[in-house]
């Protein structure tokens, strides 16, 4: 317990009227006998506040899974315990974690709609919940905050009220973000139906029909089980295999730890919220995804790989996978994840790896460039960066900073210089802003199928 706002104006009061006691014999008589009433009047309060005071009892109501930036409605269950008294006032903290925001605290609750509950009937408080970043999350519990009946004390009480769950990406603005219908984003690049028609080169045969034997088919291809079945001679017929398998590599170092604008929003999240986005499209029509992530600080292995499946039911599986990755302050090697991926994937794959190249990856990626060429074909996407774009373009007005113009300047041209090297050499490279990221990825993707480079 803890003293409470009438505890502190009542010992204000007696030491001023103790104070005013040193001039007058009447005072001093009045300033002892309220000394010797209020004590036993504070002492009862705060008795009957810890012996027979109420602590309620609660319960939360919240989903487990929450989408980023969509605001969710949580319902907290008070019910009467099994003592007499209910506090005079009842503060209501609910610990939720410092990823959400909720401005409503601390509220307080209706202690005449608690009275009225003592058959038992639950008192429902409902309130706003916004999660701002992905990942796992967990309720300790609910603080409430207990007045005694004249105020003297406050007694705090902690109620073990446990919830977990997720905060994946809000795949909804995602879609949005690069168009409202994905089927109006084919439709204004005019490659609606690009993915159906495109005949895509394959790791070996399929199966495709049965049918009848014709002269020059060759005799291994003949079904004997079917031949027997109709005795007549049937041959299997095969076609080349249509689906095309992506594998999205995603740089969760230090070269997308940087955030995109003032709300705080990294990077990071544009690149994998674009993986996400292609996935989708991708699992929709066909084709095979993978995705893996390097850059954590835990050496040269992948953080996370989910490899390579088909079917729009795979895209649960790539959420719950991808759904809390995050990007840090470590160093990253897209050379040595390209390394890595080559071991994993076992059939021609459209590698796309997302991340910030600089001048010093061009000697590191040209030794891996002609192994990966061999088999796969691979797209280098490079996030911008607002800043040096801003000093190189700015008009300086003093030395200092014709020098950080000068410097962005040469930055940004030893980096266009190194694009322009790769695509001489036959190597696909992309340079956007983390807002357009999906929308150019997306339509990047669809012209190299369309290509039939793959």
């Amino acid at each position: 317990m803890r003293p409470g706002p009438a505890l502190a104006a009542a010992a204000l009061g007696w030491f001023f009227l103790g104070a005013a006691g040193f001039f007058s014999d009447f005072i001093s008589l009045i300033w002892l006998y309220a000394g010797l009433s209020l004590l036993p009047l504070i002492a009862v309060d705060g008795l009957v506040l810890f012996f027979l005071g109420d602590r309620l009892e609660a319960r939360r109501e919240i989903p487990s899974s929450l989408a980023q930036g969509e605001a969710v409605t949580v319902k907290l269950e008070i019910r009467r315990g099994h003592r007499a008294f209910l506090p005079y006032r009842i503060l209501l903290w609910d610990l939720h974690p410092a990823s959400m925001e909720a401005a409503i605290f601390p509220a307080a609750l209706d202690r005449k709609l608690l009275g009225r509950r003592e058959c038992g009937e639950p008192l429902f408080f409902e309130y706003a919940l916004l999660p701002r970043e992905r990942g796992q999350w967990f309720f300790r519990g609910l603080e409430l905050l207990l007045s005694s009946p004249c105020r003297f004390w406050r007694l705090k009480a902690f109620h073990p009220c446990a919830s977990r769950g997720r905060t994946y990406p809000d795949f909804k603005k995602i879609k949005a973000a690069a168009g409202t219908d994905i089927r109006g984003l084919l439709e204004r690049t005019g490659q609606k139906n690009i993915l159906k028609r495109v005949r895509m080169r394959g790791h070996g045969l399929e199966f495709r029909s049965l049918r009848d034997y014709q002269e020059g088919d060759s005799i291994r291809a003949v079904d004997w089980r079917a031949t027997s079945s109709r005795r007549k001679v049937i041959i299997r017929e095969y076609q080349e295999e249509q689906d095309q398998q992506l594998l999205f590599l995603l740089d969760s170092g230090y070269r997308l730890n940087r955030q995109e604008d003032s709300t705080g929003r990294m990077q990071f999240d544009s690149a994998l919220e674009a993986a996400l986005l292609l996935s989708w499209l991708s699992l929709k029509h066909g084709d095979s995804v993978a995705a893996g992530s390097f850059g954590s600080g835990h050496g040269t292995e992948m953080e996370r790989w989910l490899g390579p499946r088909k079917g729009l039911s795979f895209f649960p599986v790539l959420m719950n996978g991808l759904y809390d990755l995050s990007s840090g302050p470590f160093p990253s090697s897209p050379f040595s994840a390209l390394e890595d991926a080559l071991a994993r994937l076992k059939r021609r794959t459209f590698i796309v790896l997302i991340s910030n190249f600089r001048e010093e990856d061009g000697e590191s990626l040209s030794w891996i460039l002609k192994r990966i060429e061999k088999r796969h074909l691979l797209l280098l996407v490079s996030l911008r960066e607002k800043e040096s774009e801003h000093l190189a373009s700015r008009h300086p007005k003093h030395s200092e900073e014709a020098l950080e113009t000068a410097a962005a300047f040469s930055y940004l041209a030893s980096r266009r210089k190194l694009y322009k090297s790769w695509e001489h050499s036959g190597l696909l490279t992309m340079e956007s802003t983390a807002q357009d990221l999906s929308a150019a990825l997306i339509n990047r993707y669809l012209s190299v199928k369309r290509s039939g480079r793959l």
